[in-house]
């Protein structure tokens, strides 16, 4: 099928990371994905929350929100409780970032992952998702530099595409026009093993099939590992900074 972009249905945009967008948090990157562009930081506190405290591990959560302009229209910022939507991204990002870290390593300090949408055409927690984990990696990295833990306990990587059916069809990584459009909507967040840490999918039309299922994780599966492939050049291009 022919989509607005040119791309194939098996193909995601074209996505980079750059490293070190901001100077004072232990972790940044700028994650571009198509149009959608996130800055992601990540901030380290010696400290966990109440719940937490005196057993001896870590802890890593999220928060999201976008720019007023991110979108077609502007948005007002949310200056008291986050929107119910926001809550949700926020907390799935925090549950990814949470699957591959070992927390019982991490020692009783926080990280803070910030994703911040400066422009939004689709796939903005998809995104912060695949983004956070290399600003997660830069902050932990830091800890190592500073002899503070052994090493990054990071137990593999994590990413997160979205996947749809537009015109009866199965699509990879939709952008605002193409989510807007499609009859069903599924957001896939993965490790580098191939095993799922989270499947959120929704019909907005009719039901789907076990088949097509199938098919828009096959997709999403060879959409996140050219997504793990572009991390691990952005984290080897940190390594090399760091020697």
């Amino acid at each position: 099928m022919s989509r607005l972009d040119g791309r194939n249905a098996n193909q995601i945009r074209p996505t980079q990371i750059t490293l070190g967008i901001q100077s004072h948090p232990e972790g940044s990157v700028l994650i571009e994905t198509g149009l959608t562009k996130v800055i992601c930081a990540a901030s380290i506190e010696e400290k966990v929350p109440p719940f937490l405290r005196g057993q001896g591990q870590g802890w890593v959560t999220a928060e999201y929100n976008m720019l007023p302009r991110a979108t077609h229209t502007r948005t007002s910022r949310e200056r008291s409780l986050s929107s119910g939507r926001t809550h949700e991204i926020q907390r799935l990002i925090g549950r990814s970032l949470r699957s591959v870290c070992a927390l019982d390593k991490l020692g009783e300090r926080s990280i803070y992952i910030d994703c911040d949408v400066l422009q939004a055409d689709g796939g903005t927690r998809t995104a912060s998702i695949t983004g956070a984990y290399v600003a997660l990696y830069q902050a932990l990295l830091s800890l190592v530099h500073e002899k503070k833990l052994h090493n990054v306990p990071i137990t593999e990587a994590v990413a997160a595409t979205s996947v749809g059916i537009l015109d009866g069809a199965p699509i990879l990584d939709l952008c605002y026009e193409e989510d807007f459009k499609a009859s069903v909507d599924l957001n896939v967040v993965m490790t580098k093993s191939g095993k799922f840490v989270e499947v959120q999918g929704t019909a907005e039309e009719a039901p789907f099939s076990r088949e097509m299922l199938d098919n828009m994780l096959d997709l999403a599966t060879e959409g996140i590992k050219q997504l793990h492939e572009i991390q691990a050049r952005a984290i080897s291009n940190l390594l090399k900074l760091h020697n």
